[in-house]
């Protein structure tokens, strides 16, 4: 069965070795890097940890980084790395703002080179016109032209506090989701809970072009989340995908081998609906 991995991050090795120069010069890589203990991977790194666990391809993304600087140089990097690594490796794109032409620009540059989507973004921290639906429509102009997938960080309401947890609720996102109904639109972390609001019909009715990724899934849910998910908004809507390199992917495998899913509700999730996503 081939297994796609499609929530991933990677530094370049400079990054990794002078992890304290950007704590100093980004808040938003200080938010979730500031801690000596939180993992740094490298593209390489990936490609070991891939082989060692099975994952015949990965989506790298990006982060929201607060300064358009460090936004360009680790999609510098994950261009790069998707050129090393055609058959193993996707990359997303991202930018420190959706409203501003230095940012489309750095967009159209990523396409140019290969970029399959963009993210993952941080709709609570980097604009407050995420849910204005005139300011936005020049970004999901762009989303639309060159067929490309967007990504989202994602975080419960309720619950525990961890690193980059933020604010990217399920009210905030379905704001936006319903503002531009078509465009798919992936929510990472099983989209901070809301494919729990899928009850309500208008709720379900908005959410057909959504998907959501299963990253750190165990850091958040019981395994039976896969199973509850999956009845909301059917298997065809889960992606594979494991915020690597905070989870390896043995973890969450193991955990979806576990959780009573049919079989052909697995293929969906391990690489099926990822395929069918991204046209390969």
């Amino acid at each position: 069965m081939m297994i796609i991995d499609f929530h991933t991050h990677v530094l370049p090795p400079r990054i990794k070795e002078n992890r304290s120069r950007y704590v100093d010069i980004d808040s938003a890589f200080a938010q979730i890097y500031s801690g000596e203990k939180v993992k740094i991977a490298t593209a390489e790194d990936l490609i070991e940890s891939m082989d060692r666990d099975g994952v015949d391809v990965s989506v790298i993304v990006n982060y929201g980084w607060s300064t358009h600087e460090l936004c360009v140089e680790n999609n510098d990097y994950i261009l790069e790395s998707i050129t090393r690594y055609p058959r193993r490796l996707i990359g997303f794109c991202a930018v420190s703002s959706y409203v501003d032409d230095v940012s489309l620009d750095e967009i159209e540059r990523c396409v140019r080179a290969g970029a399959r989507g963009v993210g993952e973004l941080r709709p609570d921290t980097q604009s407050a016109d995420f849910t204005r639906k005139e300011a936005m429509e020049p970004f999901v102009g762009l989303l639309r032209e060159h067929r490309l997938i967007l990504l989202t960080h994602a975080s419960e309401p309720v619950g525990h506090i961890y690193p980059g947890k933020g604010a990217a609720t399920p009210e905030l996102l379905y704001k936006f989701i319903v503002n531009f109904p078509g465009l798919p639109v992936v929510c990472a972390h099983w989209g901070g809970g809301l494919p729990f609001y899928a009850l309500m019909p208008e709720v379900r009715q908005a959410l057909e072009d959504v998907y959501f990724d299963t990253a750190v899934s165990p850091f958040l849910y019981r395994p039976e989340i896969y199973r509850h998910v999956t009845q909301l908004v059917g298997a065809d809507r889960v992606l594979f995908g494991t915020d690597y390199p905070v989870l390896p992917a043995s973890r969450l495998l193991d955990e979806i081998d576990s959780a009573g899913l049919q079989e052909d509700e697995k293929n969906m999730i391990l690489s099926g609906n990822a395929r069918r996503l991204l046209g390969i």
